[in-house]
């Protein structure tokens, strides 16, 4: 993001603040940040950690996607760089109460915030099998989905972690030292209870208009589904859209509106991985505005 002092960032994905944190002593002794997080177990938690921050910072337990209106609040026209830390954070997984991992027993909740309406156990008592099988497949990518689905039908109701995970394990049982088989099923439960993929496509051109020349965006996915979303809008926004002569094809013609820094995602080394195992599958994509 390259922070310089007196100017304006946004962390979109505060969690702890550590990255806010980063930016906020990058760009001292007076840039500026808004923080925004829908969780308010971690925006209490970010609060504390950025203390020292206290006069320089504006956080909002808020979705990324009111970017524009926090933005608007402020009465900030433009900012020098945002960074979208994408998924769940490791306090979530690490909270047993909130239901996002299968480690913990717990019940199917998996929302971000306490606003969502649905929870993953209305997801799994109340959609039907054939939802539940494409949602599976969609978000999860997992090759039993239907299979899957079918038990969860045939044992609901379900409630809690434990009693899904068993399901998946009946069906789909662990082949060595391969993902858990419940990875993807509850991969896809969280992205469909927090709308996770819709909601990145709503933050994007908001985040981009949002920008200053210069500015740049980062944005850090974890699985396939999101950085695809992430690697098509930068390189159709890093294009010219040009009519070819004596054919309209294009309603209208458009300059490219970013440069992407880096064309192929930064991934962690072998040492960071081993450190820090959940950044495996880790991608950071960079664009800059022109």
């Amino acid at each position: 993001l390259q922070p310089r002092r007196g100017r304006r960032y946004v962390d979109g994905t505060l969690g702890a603040g550590r990255h806010a944190r980063g930016m906020l002593e990058a760009s001292a002794p007076d840039g500026q940040l808004l923080g925004l997080d829908v969780d308010p177990q971690a925006l209490a938690l970010a609060r504390k950690n950025l203390a020292p921050y206290e006069e320089r910072i504006h956080l909002a337990q808020a979705s990324y996607t009111s970017l524009s209106t926090q933005l608007a609040q402020l009465q900030w026209d433009a900012v020098d760089g945002i960074v979208l830390d994408l998924g769940a954070s490791s306090m979530q997984f690490d909270t047993p109460g909130r239901g996002f991992s299968f480690l913990h027993d717990a019940p199917l909740d998996m929302r971000f915030g306490p606003h969502l309406p649905r929870t993953a156990a209305d997801l799994v008592n109340k959609s039907s099998e054939r939802e539940l099988a494409d949602l599976i497949y969609r978000y999860g990518e997992e090759r039993d989905s239907r299979k899957i689905a079918r038990a969860i039908v045939k044992a609901r109701p379900l409630h809690t972690t434990r009693e899904l995970v068993a399901v998946i394990e009946a069906v789909s049982p662990r082949k060595g030292d391969r993902l858990h088989p419940a990875t993807r099923t509850f991969q896809a439960l969280r992205i469909a209870v927090n709308e996770e993929l819709a909601s990145l496509e709503e933050v994007l051109p908001q985040a981009v208009a949002a920008l200053g020349t210069g500015g740049r965006l980062a944005v850090i996915s974890f699985h396939s589904l999101e950085d695809r979303i992430v690697k098509d809008f930068f390189r159709a926004q890093s294009k010219d859209l040009v009519n070819p002569p004596y054919e309209q094809i294009y309603a209208e013609e458009r300059k490219a509106t970013l440069k992407e820094v880096n064309r192929k995602p930064i991934t962690p080394s072998d040492d960071e991985i081993e450190s820090n195992p959940r950044a495996r599958s880790a991608k950071l994509r960079i664009v800059e505005k022109l």
